[in-house]
């Protein structure tokens, strides 16, 4: 399937440094994302290494299909979610792996989303708190559920979402690659529709836009390009007060045709 593509980063009007690494492998249609922490230069060289490890994983296992898997398979999945996973998994180990051997790096650790069309299909997996969103029929939707205290405050009932986005706790995370030995990833599939659209995002896009203004930005805009530019307008606007990221993609008008084959 041919997508189109959007994707930009920026430091914002607040950190000195941009702690956000992203991956945009159109050839294999493979999208990854992270947010790094750990202070000083340290969330960058996380964010960093998860993005090139989740990608060198999945194009080794595409050169290599027998490559094996980083833990056990999720049962139900199919072979390039379970992959996707792996990667992740492989991601994680490399950071933990680096932060354990130089006291230096000592509390490095990143989040991930990461994201894998093949055919009709998108594989998700993500640790932490950057997002996966799906626009679909000019509705928004959160796919991704946030590895963070105050979202599981929200799912217990503890807190709205309305006291949530004001808390001084919402960066505090419950997962996060590189924290711990192991690490439990999340993992999804969806069908891709005609017409859907995808974005991954850092917690500097989702904390300072809201759902419409985002959905708002992406339907609006003449591209991908050109909304993830807006995006990232829109947040710096509205403070700027973290590093932002958005990678945006959904499949070129041409491939109607492959839709109408697929869903007959």
């Amino acid at each position: 399937m041919d997508l189109e593509i959007g994707a930009r980063t920026d430091t914002g009007r607040v950190r000195g440094n941009n702690e956000d690494s992203f991956g945009v492998e159109s050839d294999i249609s493979l999208f990854v994302l992270s947010d790094g922490m750990g202070g000083e230069e340290h969330g960058e060289i996380a964010s960093a290494i998860a993005v090139a490890a989740v990608t060198k994983h999945c194009r080794e296992a595409i050169g290599d299909p027998a490559l094996p898997l980083e833990g056990p398979a999720q049962p139900g999945f199919a072979p390039i979610t379970n992959r996707l996973l792996s990667a992740v998994r492989s991601a994680h180990s490399a950071i933990y792996r680096l932060a354990a051997s130089d006291p230096s790096l000592h509390g490095m650790g990143a989040t991930v989303v990461a994201a894998w069309v093949e055919g009709n299909r998108l594989s998700l997996a993500h640790v932490g708190d950057s997002r996966a969103y799906r626009l679909r029929s000019g509705r928004l939707e959160q796919l991704t559920m946030d590895h963070s205290l105050v979202a599981e405050q929200v799912r217990l009932g503890l807190l709205t979402n309305e006291q949530a986005a004001v808390s001084s706790l919402q960066t505090v995370l419950t997962r996060a690659l590189g924290h711990a030995e192991n690490v439990e990833v999340d993992v999804q599939e969806h069908a891709i529709l005609e017409g859907d659209t995808f974005l991954l995002c850092s917690d500097g896009l989702s904390r300072m836009v809201s759902d419409t203004e985002i959905a708002g930005a992406i339907g609006e805009s003449l591209g991908l390009q050109a909304a993830s530019d807006h995006l990232i307008d829109l947040a710096n606007r509205a403070g700027g007060e973290d590093n932002i990221t958005a990678v945006l993609f959904r499949p070129k008008p041409e491939s109607r045709s492959w839709f109408q084959r697929v869903w007959r």
